[in-house]
């Protein structure tokens, strides 16, 4: 990845202090109760997250005619899962998929700041909220995915997706060549949260 996406190597640490004062300081001042933050990150830990999108995509990628409806109505079809309750809450509020083909590479930015469908692909990385990155990404988004390692060839068109507070999109990246085999479960595995973003493909174990 291009080092203007990088950040400085203590970025964890470093964020994870300023989170422990502001949390320390909105409990001081009766804001939230010291278990507020631990109930948010259990629930964005082991019921929200890329886990999700990655039953989605193994569907889709499993069943032909779910894949047509998630792409024409994704909240409908997502609700026709077994998924924890809130898919459709919270920062999954009107969710929209596109798929990947042959003729064409989807990729997913947000311009205005960092909107993102949480419920499917977890929290955003970092690189995601670089203004840098927002801006290139929108301007020359061939070059920003070589960058991340993905040449996609010239024949092959790239369509750029910026979600909002509107529209929250994610990709159904394809399905990998020789995987025919494979249980929905093991697809799951092969499924990533940068493959939903549209800044790698899928690729058979």
């Amino acid at each position: 990845m291009d080092d203007r996406f990088k950040y400085r190597d203590d970025r964890e640490a470093y964020s994870a202090a300023r989170v422990r004062a502001l949390e320390a300081l909105l409990i001081k001042k009766g804001v939230i109760t010291d278990k507020s933050v631990d109930t948010v990150l259990d629930f964005f830990e082991t019921r929200m997250g890329p886990f999700n999108g990655a039953k989605i995509v193994a569907k889709a990628w499993s069943d032909p005619a779910f894949k047509d409806r998630l792409v024409a109505d994704t909240p409908k079809a997502i609700a026709e899962l077994n998924l924890p309750e809130g898919m459709a809450g919270a920062e999954g509020e009107h969710m929209r998929a596109v798929a990947n083909g042959p003729h064409v590479h989807n990729l997913i930015i947000c311009t205005l700041c960092s909107c993102y469908p949480w419920p499917v692909l977890g929290l955003p990385p970092y690189w995601y909220k670089d203004p840098t990155f927002r801006s290139r990404a929108a301007r020359e988004p061939r070059a920003v995915l070589k960058e991340f390692g993905l040449a996609v060839p010239d024949a092959v068109e790239i369509k750029v997706w910026d979600s909002s507070a509107q529209i929250r999109w994610f990709v159904v990246p394809e399905r990998p060549a020789g995987t025919e085999h494979l249980s929905e479960m093991e697809l799951e595995a092969l499924i990533t949260p940068e493959t939903m973003m549209g800044v790698a493909v899928a690729k058979a174990s």
